[in-house]
Formats: C-alpha cells, sequence, structure tokens
C-alpha cells in the first residue's frame, strides 16, 4: 500500500539504465556444507576468525531460546558481545536485546531495564526505537507495569501513528487498568521502575493521575482508532491476514458494545481520531527507518487526548455516568 511504504522507485523500472550497466561476470564461488547445529560442537571455536566466533556464539544463543534455555542463551549471547566489532551494531544490538529478553524470562527485571536503556543511548532512527519500544513493553507486561506498558504503547502510537496492533494492545492495557478497578476498586497503576523514573516521568505522573473515567475514555479511543485502522488496511489484504483483520474487527465491535459509549460520543471520538487518516497526510507522516534526527513526533497527549478532552465528552458519558444512570433506573 502506498501510504505504508510499499512503493517502488520509477528508476527501478528504467530500461535505460539496464542497457547502460556492465555486465560483470562471476568468480566461482564454492558453497560452505554445514551439519545441522554444527556450531554446538567444539570443533566450530577451532578457529582464528573473531567473525567466526561471534557467529558460533550467536547461533548457540538463538538455539538456546528456541528450546527455551534462557540462561544458556544469556551465557551465550554474553560471550558473543565481547567478540561483536565495534562497527557493526546490527549484530549488537540484536545480541542486546536478546540478552533483555532472556534477563526478563529469568526474572532478572533490573538487569532486563539496564540492556534495555543501553539499547536506548545507542538508537539512531525509528526502527530502533520502535524495537526498543516493543522490547519494554514486554518487559513491563512480565513484570506487571502497567503504567509504563502504557507509557511505551502511547509512544509507540505516536512513533508509527498508523499501526492498529499498537493501538489495539494499548486499548488491551485499559481494559485491564478497568479490569483491576472491578477486582480491586482501585484504577491506580504501580509506579515506575527506578530506571525509567527520569525519562518517563512525565508519562509516569499522568498514568498516575488517571480516573476511572478517563481510563474508559481511553479505552473507548484506542479500540475506535484501532477499527478505523483495520477497515482501511483490509481494503489492501488478502489470505490469512485479512482474516486476521476480520477476527480483530469483530473482537474490536464487541469490545465497545462492553464499553458502551453513547452515540454522540462515539461520533466524537471517530471525529477526532480519523482527522490524520487522509492519504496525503498519512504519506506526509509515514515515518518508517528515518534518522531520529530528523523525525518530529508529537507526544499522544499533544496529538490525540487534549483534543479529545476538548470535545467535552466526559461531562455527559463515562463509566461513572453509566453507574449513575443505572441507579436511577
Amino acid at each position: 500500500m502506498e501510504i505504508f511504504g510499499s512503493t517502488f522507485d520509477d528508476s527501478m523500472f528504467s530500461f535505460s539504465e539496464v542497457r547502460d550497466r556492465v555486465s560483470v561476470p562471476l568468480s566461482s564461488y564454492n558453497a560452505k556444507l554445514c551439519e545441522p547445529e554444527w556450531f554446538c560442537k567444539s570443533a566450530a571455536l577451532d578457529t582464528d576468525d573473531p567473525l567466526e566466533t561471534q557467529k558460533v556464539f550467536k547461533f548457540r544463543g538463538d538455539l538456546a531460546v528456541r528450546q527455551g534455555n534462557y540462561q544458556k542463551a544469556l551465557d551465550a549471547y554474553s560471550i558473543c558481545l565481547e567478540w561483536i566489532a565495534d562497527n557493526n551494531m546490527t549484530i549488537r544490538r540484536d545480541v542486546l536485546e536478546g540478552m533483555a529478553r532472556c534477563c526478563t524470562k529469568l526474572g532478572q527485571r533490573d538487569r532486563a531495564l539496564e540492556l534495555a536503556d543501553l539499547l536506548s543511548k545507542e538508537a539512531s532512527n525509528t526502527c530502533h526505537m520502535t524495537s526498543l519500544l516493543l522490547l519494554k513493553v514486554s518487559i513491563y507486561q512480565h513484570f506487571g507495569f502497567l503504567g509504563s506498558k502504557m507509557s511505551s504503547l502511547q509512544q509507540l502510537c505516536s512513533l508509527l501513528p498508523f499501526n492498529p496492533w499498537h493501538w489495539n494492545n494499548l486499548g488491551q492495557t485499559f481494559l485491564q487498568l478497568l479490569e483491576r478497578d472491578t477486582t480491586t476498586g482501585s484504577c491506580c497503576l504501580k509506579e515506575c521502575e527506578p530506571a525509567e523514573q527520569e525519562q518517563n516521568h512525565t508519562d509516569c505522573e499522568e498514568a498516575a493521575e488517571l480516573n476511572k473515567d478517563e481510563v474508559w475514555l481511553k479505552a473507548c479511543t484506542c479500540f475506535i482508532r484501532t477499527r478505523l485502522l483495520l477497515r482501511i488496511l483490509r481494503q489492501q489484504q488478502s489470505s490469512f491476514v485479512l482474516q486476521r483483520s476480520k477476527s480483530t474487527l469483530q473482537t474490536t465491535d464487541e469490545t465497545l458494545q462492553r464499553l458502551n459509549p453513547k452515540e454522540t460520543t462515539l461520533q466524537a471520538l471517530t471525529e477526532v481520531m480519523s482527522e490524520d487518516l487522509i492519504p496525503e497526510k498519512m504519506r506526509e507522516d509515514y515515518q518508517d527507518g528515518e534518522s531520529l534526527l530528523s523525525v518530529c513526533v508529537q507526544s499522544f497527549r499533544e496529538r490525540w487526548w487534549n483534543k479529545i478532552l476538548l470535545t467535552g465528552v466526559l461531562e455527559n458519558d463515562g463509566c461513572e455516568h453509566h453507574t449513575q444512570t443505572s441507579a436511577k433506573s
């Protein structure tokens, strides 16, 4: 789809360029034959090539993760890190993320967050930032820190505003908060982790100040945005991808029915959340892979939440309003 970066440059189909190219004969190439799991054998380390040594420990770590042996994977990744060249940032980031995920599985919360913080300092483009935020979401989800998870998902939605799956995940997080209120009588979020206090201080304060009606409204907002985006994407999809979108659309509609916003609220939220869903606008805001130095990302509050509050929907709708109405009837 053109909006989401799947177009091709016209120069790729230029026949004049093809004619001007000079054919260079390929030198002979002897393929290296490897046995299954060759890197697990001690002989694999009988080499003076640091790149080969790096590969061996990287492959051992990847295999251990697949087998669910996270301590073994962490050990292999840690050794691999020592062999990675300083200029090989791609493999370095991959290994650091693998270590963070292993630490998460092993319950090593502080170490996982330290590794995520290290990745944050080395992030240079939007792809790096997307991977980092997804990593943080998984860490916070594992340790039950919904406030920090909410903050990371809001950053993801601001960075990639046309990804319905991030919006759906954020909506599910707000649902978890509402369910917590049902079982515990409180929507309060846990405090942010020490490693995150400075970086996300504003986001965490905002999360802590949310009342039940605001959590409800944010849930409605996220699912409406999810529905709008899935309806756009559905026109370009087929096969199992289309089936997934249809299934999520149905679940989203059912969730909105349970949240039960008034028709006026639905209309107001739909108007705000569809404001930027114009093809030309979407092309301009598509920033995947761009340098962080050239990207201007509005915060979740600036881009959507403040506009929603200005509609005044909370004055006549929300969880508390529904409760009062039920009591009167």
